[in-house]
């Protein structure tokens, strides 16, 4: 039991050496330690609100990053749509232009064929006259050959002059 109950001088020479270890790292280590603990502290601290105010310039350049694209989004929307709508606009003129070049073809084309038929039925009323004038020729000499034939011809032909 001796070994648990220490004895009093040697309790008060653990006092005294711990108390000196005590004043003498309170004056020397004490105030160098707190202070280094401080300004490690305010780092901290300091670290802290950097990376806040960080986080809160992050934040307002994602929210602005994020309202650009929008806008990007919102241009190209309205560049496709005017894309589209000139798209339209050159298709649509292109076909009134080829609409009113057709048109034009066929009113040439009409324009030809009446032209065509035209010359055609002159054609036609030419050949018709000359056949009519070869019956003609031909009838007129068959009567003509016969001496009755022509005094009868001669007959019309001198009342028709007096006539005239």
């Amino acid at each position: 039991m001796d070994l648990l109950t220490p004895e009093l001088g040697l309790f008060f020479w653990t006092l005294i050496a711990f108390l000196a270890v005590f004043f003498i790292l309170r004056k020397f280590a004490w105030g160098p330690i707190l202070n280094t603990l401080g300004e490690r502290e305010k780092g901290i601290a300091d670290s802290i609100a950097s990376a806040e105010k960080v986080r809160d310039e992050m934040t307002k350049l994602k929210s602005d990053n994020e309202k650009t694209m929008a806008e990007a989004r919102e241009a190209r929307t309205l560049m496709l749509k005017e894309a589209k709508e000139l798209k339209d606009k050159i298709v649509n003129e292109a076909k009134e232009a080829a609409k009113v070049e057709a048109n034009k073809i066929i009113i040439e084309a009409q324009q030809q064929i009446q032209q065509q038929k035209m010359a055609a039925m002159t054609e036609v009323k030419n050949e018709i006259g000359k056949l009519a004038v070869e019956v003609a020729e031909k009838i007129l000499r068959k009567q003509l050959s016969e001496n009755e034939g022509r005094d009868a011809y001669a007959k019309l032909l001198a009342e028709n002059i007096k006539l005239n």
